[in-house]
């Protein structure tokens, strides 16, 4: 909660407090719990910005402790257990100049493809960086992921700051690829760190990030439950291309797939790695693939063990990054992977209940369907059903899935409905035959529910298109799902498909729901990481927050 360093700071801090409680008692509106907690984080944030400019001479590191480790927790969607990895960091990385060192580490290799790393060593300066948001405690609940890809900068015209930070607590960044020999890095510069946004500065000292990735980390200060993961591979690099099939066959190649990870997490500031193969071809490139998890479970490990520190009240500081995978929902690929020993060294897996049915298909069929259908088989080649069963079965505990749902529709033409043959794919939003779920339903068409396999669609009987996809109603019934089957969460692709429109947004609806409904676990509170001491970017060591970027953001 809020903490005040001195008298003056303390006298205005009750000040806030005062108006703050005759505003709410002025409103009588109806906040619940959630509400009063979002009102005290907002009180924090705003009396952490108040400090930094009304008493900039008392900004230090924090002298007192958020919140201790807490014991495992009951709650059947909780992702702890004293045999698994962690998934939350118990205690927050908040990058105070006071306790970290500025100067870059330079990476030396001990052994082949393990990087090592120097310790954050302390220092004076204080004014520097404002605190981000404060610590929060940890809370089990359902997780809320997110894909982001980095090319929804362009024509999607989709830019980081449009991200509903507030409601997710992963995001992950896609996609990353890798080199012959296993090295992972970024795939378009200009994206990715170059960009310059309406806060960012041209007259900048010394060596800088721009582009999606310091937009993400200022998400990260300003939301502290959001982790920013990197996702590696997809479809094109993976599948198309192949890209992994030579550097996993290799110890070499896994661990210098592994020290890359590492390194992208410290210069760019990620909470881990997300690993999307798609797909091990056989059950060799399943053990590999499962290999290549723990060697980057390993590297991670012994980096935070490098991050381990101390403040100013001597409690302790050290992150966990975190890893996970996007997993198939069709037989012929998950049958090749050992789920039960992936799920063990992973902190939770995305499954991937979507695209169910396409244009590689002779009959049309439903998008993510939960249930398969008798009356009409056709129309459900897959179903979510049965792939949750056969996950339980190879040892996966439920809790480790994550739904994935989509944010996009698939369309087929000159058809006469579900379960039949089509001409075309039609048109789409951005690419044929797939339309983003905030350009649905297209005009003309009437949207249906099935009941008996759990999908909704839309038709347009002049046209003859049929568009599979998930509309607010059925999203809302999948959290029922989730709650029954006591998943883990919900995960969608991609996060610039849904509406902006909080009453017709999927993953508003969603979030919503699973705070108060469902099961009542609501939505895992963990905060994210903020220190990364040898990143060789300045404002990634010393933190995206300073003075300077808070006013050009309020002036944004």
């Amino acid at each position: 909660m809020l903490y005040a360093r001195s008298l003056p700071a303390r006298i205005c801090m009750t000040g806030l407090l005062l108006v703050a409680g005759g505003l709410a008692q002025q409103t009588q509106d109806e906040c619940d719990q959630d509400c009063l907690l979002e009102r005290i984080e907002k009180l924090e944030r705003d009396y952490a910005l108040m400090e930094v400019f009304v008493f900039p001479g008392e900004v230090t590191s924090p002298s007192f402790t958020a919140y201790s480790a807490v014991a495992p927790p009951s709650d059947p969607t909780s992702t702890f257990s004293p045999s698994s990895h962690y998934t939350t960091f118990i205690t927050s990385g908040i990058p105070f100049p006071s306790s970290v060192s500025t100067s870059q580490t330079k990476v030396q290799s001990s052994t082949p493809g393990t990087p090592s790393y120097s310790t954050p060593q302390s220092q004076t300066s204080s004014t520097d960086t404002i605190p981000a948001d404060p610590n929060i405690p940890f809370r089990p609940g359902y997780r809320s992921v997110a894909f982001y890809g980095s090319w929804d900068i362009y024509t999607r015209n989709f830019q980081p700051q449009e991200i509903p930070a507030k409601r997710l607590t992963h995001l992950l960044y896609s996609f990353a690829d890798n080199k012959p020999d296993g090295t992972v890095f970024l795939t378009d510069s200009y994206a990715d760190a170059e960009k310059h946004y309406a806060t960012d500065s041209w007259n900048d000292v010394g060596n800088n990030l721009y582009g999606s990735l310091k937009q993400l980390q200022i998400l990260k200060a300003k939301n502290r439950n959001l982790k920013v993961l990197l996702s590696i591979g997809g479809w094109t690099y993976t599948n198309t291309n192949k890209h992994m099939d030579g550097p996993m066959a290799t110890a070499a190649g896994r661990q210098r797939f592994a020290s890359s990870c590492v390194e992208l997490i410290r210069d760019y500031g990620f909470d881990g790695i997300d690993v999307d193969w798609e797909y091990p071809k056989d059950k060799e490139q399943g053990h590999q693939w499962l290999e290549l998890l723990k060697e980057i479970r390993s590297q991670m490990d012994k980096y935070a063990d490098k991050l381990v520190h101390k403040d100013d009240s001597g409690y302790e500081l050290k992150p966990n990054f975190l890893l996970t995978i996007a997993s198939p929902a069709g037989e012929k690929n998950y049958r090749n992977l050992p789920l039960r020993e992936i799920s063990e060294v992973t902190d939770f897996i995305n499954l991937m209940a979507y695209d169910y049915a396409g244009s590689w298909d002779k009959q049309t069929g439903h998008n993510s369907n939960l249930y398969p259908s008798t009356s009409n088989p056709l129309s459900t080649p897959f179903n979510t059903a049965s792939v949750l069963a056969a996950y339980s079965a190879a040892g996966v505990p439920s809790s480790k899935l994550n739904l994935g749902m989509p944010l996009y529709g698939r369309s087929f033409t000159n058809t006469q409905g579900v379960g039949k043959s089509f001409d075309s794919t039609g048109e789409g939003s951005f690419e044929k035959g797939i339309y983003d779920f905030k350009d649905l339903p297209v005009a003309g068409a009437q949207e249906y529910y099935d009941e008996e396999v759990g999908a909704s669609y839309s038709y347009d009987e002049g046209s003859g298109t049929f568009v599979s996809y998930d509309t607010v109603a059925m999203a809302l019934k999948k959290v029922d799902y989730i709650a029954q089957q006591k998943l883990g969460g919900a995960m969608w692709w991609e996060i610039s498909g849904d509406k902006t429109d909080n009453a017709e947004s999927i993953v508003q609806n969603v979030i919503e729901k699973m705070r108060g409904g469902g099961s009542g676990a609501g939505i895992e509170s963990s905060s994210n990481w903020l220190l990364y001491p040898d990143s060789k970017f300045d404002n990634i060591r010393n933190g995206v927050l300073t003075p300077q970027v808070v006013q050009r953001l309020r002036r944004a």
